[in-house]
């Protein structure tokens, strides 16, 4: 049975090691990468559960028993709370197509629900034809918003937005 846990102290062990795997796995989907990422020191990694309180972000893991199978998390935009973005959304290869995506993304619902949330938004890239697909499933449509992604110009990330009311 899946589980959703939110990021603490007590499993950043556990968040490391899966988001590290995600990194490895579809390195394009993030932000960061796993060359930098792999360098960040405990204390990092304690500061960052510390951030992402579910005050002004969450994190949350999927756990099978104790096996971490799957991340996503959110923060408030800093301009107007009634915005957030869904964030660092992985499921392991293990675990795809059995709706623990959809799992964590509700939850994520739930959370930006009780913060105010009206909006959710995220940025996926261009050749992510199978995220892209999975977003438009749950309801997110692209706004023609764009950017390049920071670790390859050459990529485009793409704005998805979804009303949560």
């Amino acid at each position: 049975m899946i589980t959703l846990e939110p990021i603490t102290e007590k499993n950043i062990v556990t968040f490391k090691g899966a988001r590290l795997r995600a990194l490895q796995d579809t390195p394009s989907a993030f932000g960061a990468n796993y060359a930098n990422e792999s360098l960040l020191t405990d204390a990092d990694w304690i500061k960052r559960a510390a951030k992402w309180n579910g005050q002004k972000g969450v994190l949350y893991l999927a756990m099978d028993g104790s096996d971490a199978c799957g991340i996503a998390g959110s923060f408030l935009d800093e301009a107007d709370a009634t915005r957030a973005y869904l964030i660092s959304m992985w499921t392991a290869p293990t675990h795809r197509r059995q709706g623990i995506g959809r799992l964590l993304v509700n939850e994520i619902f739930r959370w930006g629900r009780r913060c105010g949330v009206r909006t959710m938004l995220l940025m996926v890239t261009s050749n992510n034809q199978r995220a892209i697909a999975f977003y438009e499933r749950l309801g997110f449509s692209l706004t023609g918003r764009t950017e390049p992604y920071p670790n390859d110009p050459a990529l485009i990330e793409l704005e998805m937005s979804r009303a949560i009311l």
